[in-house]
């Protein structure tokens, strides 16, 4: 079971075809964002329990910081486990919208709220799925999910044991492999018409070495800047914009 929290994320919840066991509503809300929600919930046929936001604090104390709860914005709702998706769930989509395989692959992604803004920027922009390892890795988690504002319910997310040979399983369907290396050619340049997947690395150790290896090409973002880096999330929807 999962708890979903977030006006969003619990909008996109109702709206998917994830089963939803019940809403959770704070008694003291009810603007028009609620009362959508609400009435998402009474045509799904979900039961809602209006409760003390106390309950909602104590219920997302573990996602929360510091030892906060999360930002629940009055709402939340317990749903069935969210499942991931396969290699063949992606081309499917792209496929059923007759373009070419659009791919986001992460590769050392362990913050949630990272990896939430990213799946977010791929659904936005019009990726097919996002590819992520079994280990060091962020998992599909409840933060994560709020971080996606609920994208993960109309994207495929695959999580793999190798990346690697995810890899190359991409690369026998035709696709390139791009990744997102600072010593790469200026992203702009390159031509991202077709098939095309973007592999983004951790902020600290960037991408494995082996995984870059197998990488066709390398694409950078100009910096102007002395900072001279960006955030993953912020980097991996740049480079997903430069595709669109």
């Amino acid at each position: 079971m999962d708890i979903i929290f977030g006006r969003n994320a619990v909008k996109s919840a109702l709206k998917s075809l994830r089963p939803v066991d019940k809403l959770l509503a704070a008694k003291d809300i009810s603007d028009p964002s609620v009362r959508e929600i609400l009435a998402l919930a009474a045509e799904k046929g979900v039961p809602v329990v209006r409760v003390d936001r106390r309950k909602l604090d104590n219920l997302t104390l573990p996602f929360g910081y510091a030892g906060r709860p999360a930002n629940h914005q009055g709402v939340a709702a317990m749903a069935a486990a969210k499942e991931y998706g396969t290699l063949e769930d992606i081309f499917d989509l792209a496929a059923s919208k007759n373009e070419p395989p659009f791919i986001v692959i992460l590769d050392g992604i362990t913050d949630e709220g990272n990896l939430g803004s990213i799946i977010r920027s791929a659904e936005v922009l019009g990726a097919h799925g996002v590819i992520i390892a079994k280990r060091r890795s962020a998992s599909l988690s409840s933060a994560a999910y709020k971080a996606s504002s609920g994208a993960a319910e109309f994207i495929p997310i695959v999580k793999v044991t190798n990346l690697n040979a995810a890899i190359n399983k991409l690369k026998e369907k035709g696709v390139w492999i791009v990744a997102a290396e600072t010593s790469g050619q200026s992203a702009d340049t390159l031509d991202l018409k077709g098939p095309v997947a973007f592999v983004i690395g951790s902020e600290g150790a960037g991408i494995s070495r082996l995984v870059l290896e197998n990488c066709d090409f390398r694409a950078c973002i100009p910096m102007k800047g002395k900072t001279g880096s960006l955030n993953a999330a912020v980097a991996a929807a740049v480079l997903m914009y430069e595709k669109t």
